[in-house]
């Protein structure tokens, strides 16, 4: 895995596949983005995709190093926003903290040193509880502690599971398999949720998702699950059927508890994603409880 993977026959396989869609479906949305504000959406959040999707394979195309420090950056540029949106990004130990602590992840990761990998949350609370001895201050430093390891618990910890994932059989593959999942999914659910009409799930949280455009979408992730199941190591019918209920719940669960921290803090966006609707941390947000329990059942399974 370590030798370009663009001279593989899966890889490039998936890279047609994942482009071919995206590029149809900009086709499609293209002549309705004028009909309703979920199309214009739609559409913005296609563009960021033609932009970014084939960036990311080349950049995934290099192997499994570079594909650690891609995550690596990633982790790090969510915890960045995560501050910002909370407020405290000029508190500069916590954030230090936070990014030193996602770099060791990625370095346990890359050597599938599990135990220390699962150990860095208190090693995180341990060193973050010295700060307000150093500083000789104690305002505020409850909150902040709690701030610093719940970023370092979800988008460190959590998200980096998508590097220990890497070290799967074809664990690359199963990496590419979960972010087009959990974005198809998404991104069904908002466009179904324009037709289909039902039970508000949590609508103080999200008003824009129903019972039956989740239902829906869930279906249609499914079917897209099962059909591309050539990512998984193994294709038999529990393991995709597995994956795309982890990627459809998962990714909903996520998305919503990132919610509740963007309307508690009474910030909705901070920065962009490239051309598309939300910023980065909406693109990481679904794969924060997908990535650990794809890993651990599938670890379990395998």
């Amino acid at each position: 895995m370590n030798s370009l993977l663009i001279t593989d026959p899966i890889f490039r396989q998936t890279a047609l596949t994942v482009l071919g869609i995206v590029f149809f479906s900009g086709i499609i949305v293209y002549f309705f983005r004028q009909r309703s504000y979920y199309f214009i959406s739609a559409w913005a959040n296609i563009k960021s995709w033609l932009v970014a999707a084939p960036f990311l394979f080349i950049l995934f195309s290099f192997g499994n190093l570079c594909t650690q420090i891609i995550l690596v950056l990633i982790a790090m540029y969510g915890a960045k926003i995560f501050f910002q949106l909370m407020g405290m990004y000029h508190r500069n130990y916590f954030v230090i903290i936070c990014y030193l602590g996602i770099i060791g992840l990625g370095f346990c990761a890359y050597l599938d040193l599990i135990a220390l990998y699962n150990q860095l949350p208190m090693i995180c609370l341990g060193v973050c509880c010295f700060v307000p001895l150093i500083r000789n201050n104690y305002k505020r430093m409850i909150q902040y502690i709690c701030l610093t390891l719940l970023a370092f618990v979800f988008l460190g910890w959590s998200f980096m599971h998508l590097g220990l994932i890497l070290n799967l059989h074809n664990g690359i593959y199963q990496i590419l398999y979960l972010i087009v999942l959990t974005e198809f999914c998404d991104n069904t659910n908002i466009a179904i949720s324009r037709y289909f009409k039902g039970y508000k799930l949590f609508s103080r949280i999200d008003s824009r998702r129903n019972l039956w455009s989740t239902l829906i979408s869930m279906g249609l992730t499914l079917a897209l699950a099962g059909g591309m199941r050539w990512l998984l190591p193994d294709q038999s019918d529990k393991y995709w059927y597995i994956a795309g209920l982890i990627a459809s719940l998962g990714g909903l669960f996520g998305e919503l508890v990132m919610s509740v921290v963007r309307r508690d803090a009474g910030v909705k966006i901070v920065g962009t994603f490239i051309l598309g609707r939300g910023d980065s941390l909406q693109r990481m947000d679904r794969l924060i409880f997908v990535a650990p329990i794809y890993y651990y059942i599938m670890t379990a399974l395998q």
